[in-house]
């Protein structure tokens, strides 16, 4: 699987990686550079897919990426998965803002999709 190395070390780039993704779980919106948004969406997308599955291993699984944080793993497993559970997969989408101002990096906005409640 090719990845986007992000300028950090193995371990710098994996914490970074599950915090941003612990911080979408809990505010369903986040504000990072385009290339976090890219790499975050995919374990985002993980770990709702871990949630719908709903078995002690996929929960085992997201509480070992998201460092124990047992109050998101609740949250991926008991509002994030009904949610979705008749969606497969593209639960995330990427709205583009402006340059940052110090480094010219393009911004975006990470949030989850809303689902229809007809």
């Amino acid at each position: 699987m090719a990845y986007r190395k992000l300028g950090r070390t193995n371990k710098h780039r994996r914490s970074m990686l599950a915090n941003l993704t612990r911080d979408m779980i809990m505010h369903e919106r986040i504000e990072t550079t385009e290339t976090r948004a890219k790499e975050v969406r995919k374990f985002v997308d993980k770990m709702i897919s871990y949630g719908k599955d709903g078995s002690l291993v996929a929960r085992r699984k997201a509480l070992a990426f998201l460092h124990n944080d047992t109050e998101a793993v609740k949250k991926v497993f008991d509002d994030l998965a009904p949610r979705y559970a008749k969606r497969n997969g593209g639960y995330t989408r990427i709205l583009k803002l402006n340059e940052r101002r110090g480094d010219d990096a393009l911004t975006v906005i990470l949030e989850l999709v809303e689902e229809d409640t007809k």
